[in-house]
């Protein structure tokens, strides 16, 4: 801490570092499951939460972390055991995801990013690909980025002008990528590239090596949030690949970019409960040990309200996301129930965030404590796979149907 900033006594400090937040009960599957989590959330509290402010203040990508995560099964965790990941039901994955985005968001979402650059291969790619290059990626150190967005194809994907050329048994791929996370650091990437006519039909998904010739990275956008994690606009230059890089069939890639999609939103959704428990944990912790009129500010009830509401948004978001992964895990469709989770889970995690800025009063709104930093790291959930008012559009969608209009 600054020491030009005012500080609680030392009878606050001792209060508020003697609390430990509690495990949420989670309510796992199988006993495994329950040691999974548990695992993951020593990692995360040993080797992510200790370092997270002062990294991400620095811009600091922590690939070692991710190395550690990959070589401990954690990145591999919903794909099949087949091909080196962990056959893990959805419901536990996304635990997982929300205690490393409670330590560090940086690390939970690129975890998620990583799973939903995965998907287009463990989903769509041939036995022969699969055995190929999916252990490598799933186990074997590689990090991964999704390519759909471009400067001008953000919510509407299928206009999409990145194209892909046939040129004999290779793919030449030309235009740029933008908002990519994990961009110019990945070692491959899923992108969508156009093969064909306009719209939705003619998109093609291909797997594409981060240190192919012509593929260069601009340099990382400057962000609210997520200091760690770079996103760049990615040039593809005349980038050739061959068929067998080509995953699915040609035209397939915009239902392949769609399912991968819904995965995704749950995977953020629960990034979001984790920073939502996060930034709760650290409220909690402040209100029991900060005193004023001699009492702690816990014992108000203006304070106490504020508190149950947050825990209340945070309870009801982790049961909506669950709920949807169970719908996964039983294969279920899940795609409304994954947009509602992603658009509630999110919204949610802002608002609590900001009230636990409120909580801590002038402390909250410094760098001193990691509330300012969980507030500002929780708005880009509200923007990525998908904006809300796209998750808002396609809840909408499935009740009214597709034909239905705005005025309906």
């Amino acid at each position: 801490m600054s020491a030009c900033r005012p500080q609680p006594d030392r009878e606050e400090s001792a209060a508020m570092s003697d609390r430990v937040p509690q495990p949420v009960d989670r309510q796992l599957p199988t006993e495994e499951s329950q040691q999974l989590v548990s695992l993951v959330r020593d990692i995360a509290h040993r080797e992510i939460a200790p370092r997270a402010a002062e990294e991400e203040e620095a811009g600091r990508f922590p690939r070692e972390v991710f190395t550690l995560l990959s070589g401990s099964g954690l990145l591999g965790l919903p794909y099949a055991t087949e091909f080196g990941g962990g056959e893990q039901p959805y419901e536990v994955y996304l635990q997982v995801l929300e205690e490393l985005a409670a330590a560090r968001l940086t690390v939970g979402l690129g975890a998620s990013v990583h799973t939903l650059a995965c998907h287009a291969l463990a989903g769509y790619g041939s036995k022969e690909q699969q055995a190929e290059w999916l252990p490598d990626m799933l186990g074997g150190g590689l990090l991964g980025a999704y390519c759909l967005s471009e400067p001008a194809a953000g919510s509407d994907a299928a206009s999409l002008r990145t194209r892909a050329v046939r040129d004999g048994e290779d793919w030449v791929i030309t235009g740029t990528k933008a908002w990519i996370t994990h961009g110019g650091v990945a070692d491959f990437y899923t992108v969508l590239a156009r093969s064909g006519g306009e719209g939705s039909r003619g998109i093609t998904a291909f797997l594409v090596p981060g240190d192919a010739p012509g593929l260069t990275a601009a340099a990382p956008e400057k962000k609210m949030g997520m200091k760690g994690s770079p996103t760049a606009q990615l040039h593809f230059d005349g980038v050739r690949v061959p068929d067998t890089r080509r995953i699915g069939e040609e035209g397939q890639g915009f239902t392949i970019a769609l399912s991968a999609l819904d995965s995704g939103r749950l995977g953020i959704a629960a990034c979001a409960v984790g920073i939502a428990q996060a930034a709760l944990d650290e409220a909690l912790a402040y209100a029991a040990g900060r005193r004023q009129f001699g009492r702690p500010i816990a014992d108000f009830q203006g304070l106490r309200f504020l508190l149950a509401d947050m825990a209340t948004r945070i309870e009801a978001g982790r049961s909506l996301c669950l709920a949807a992964a169970r719908r996964r895990d039983q294969g279920l469709p899940f795609s409304r129930e994954a947009a509602m989770a992603k658009l509630f889970c999110t919204d949610a995690a802002m608002s609590v965030t900001v009230d636990a800025v409120q909580v801590l009063g002038g402390y909250g709104y410094t760098a001193d404590f990691p509330v300012e930093r969980l507030m500002r790291e929780a708005k880009v959930l509200q923007i990525v796979e998908g904006t809300n008012q796209i998750q808002r559009m396609v809840v909408a969608r499935h009740l009214l149907g597709p034909e239905a209009g705005p005025g309906r």
